[in-house]
């Protein structure tokens, strides 16, 4: 009873905040999505990734195992993946991207940090980190079949993983005033992420639910098992284990299906991913969260 209690505390917040965003666009009111979304991924979330990085009191080995481990979780995962989509005869540029990367943003963080604290959200930018840059290289190559390095070179959160990961390894400080600012505008990020991620939900169109059930459910499967061989390869931590874990097993996120509508893929098939995964998710993280705690 005490664990169902605890978990229920994690979650509940987290969707509380998704369902405000489903609620308020089904009541009629504006959202403008695309400001909020770029003014969280070039501001806010890039402030929170730098600040939680500068002010870690991780060990810096304890950083690059999960870095690794995250690597190796991610290249299992597209393993997988491309298995699936042959066997299944799917067409890998509509498939391979949603189901290889989760929603570690919008939904990944919010839940490390009320899971695991302030700790686990430290451990969480850093996979939160590799995937995006995966999503933007790799995974951009998967849906349009042409690289975007330079795109990469152009994300904030690139650059405010980088300075982190210097000023850690310098063992910089900021200034108190920097920091609190800093701090004070990373702390936007997650109501905002959850909050758009129930807006995003609420104005999607999904098709194909027989399918998209299917698909993630295996996708669950898949990330779980390949973050948590991951992470007994690489000897994380039981917190720096369920963070990985927690991150990779995330649903497909909503940016999956900008990029299919971006570049011409099947974006209502991926509409129902969305859906579909996000809603399985409900059901699905709690259960996921009571094992790793």
């Amino acid at each position: 009873m005490t664990l169902a209690l605890t978990v229920l505390e994690i979650v509940a917040p987290v969707f509380l905040l998704a369902a405000i965003g489903f609620g308020w666009v089904k009541l009629g009111f504006e959202y403008r999505i695309e400001f909020v979304t770029r003014l969280s991924m070039t501001l806010a979330v890039p402030c929170l990734i730098f600040v939680a990085l500068v002010n870690t009191t991780l060990d810096p080995a304890a950083l690059t195992a999960l870095t690794l481990a995250s690597l190796a979780a991610y290249a299992g995962v597209s393993a997988a993946v491309f298995a699936l989509v042959w066997i299944l005869r799917l067409n890998i540029r509509t498939f391979a991207a949603p189901l290889i990367f989760g929603n570690t943003g919008n939904l990944g963080l919010p839940l490390a940090l009320f899971a695991f604290g302030e700790v686990g959200l430290e451990l969480a930018v850093v996979v939160f980190a590799v995937m995006a840059i995966l999503s933007f290289t790799f995974g951009i190559w998967l849906v349009a079949g042409a690289g975007s390095f330079g795109k990469v070179l152009r994300e904030p959160l690139v650059w405010a993983t980088v300075l982190g990961a210097v000023f850690l390894w310098q063992d910089w400080s900021l200034p108190l005033f920097a920091n609190n600012t800093l701090e004070l505008i990373g702390q936007m990020a997650i109501p905002l992420m959850l909050i758009t991620l129930g807006v995003a939900v609420a104005r999607l169109s999904p098709g194909g639910f027989g399918m998209a059930i299917i698909l993630s459910v295996v996708k669950l499967a898949i990330c779980v098992g390949c973050a948590w061989v991951a992470a007994d390869l690489f000897a994380l931590g039981k917190v720096a284990t369920g963070i990985l874990v927690l991150q990779v097993a995330t649903p497909v996120a909503v940016t999956s299906y900008m990029l299919a509508e971006k570049y011409g893929a099947d974006g209502q098939s991926v509409a129902g991913l969305v859906v579909v995964s996000t809603v399985m998710s409900i059901g699905a993280l709690p259960l996921l969260l009571a094992a790793l705690l």
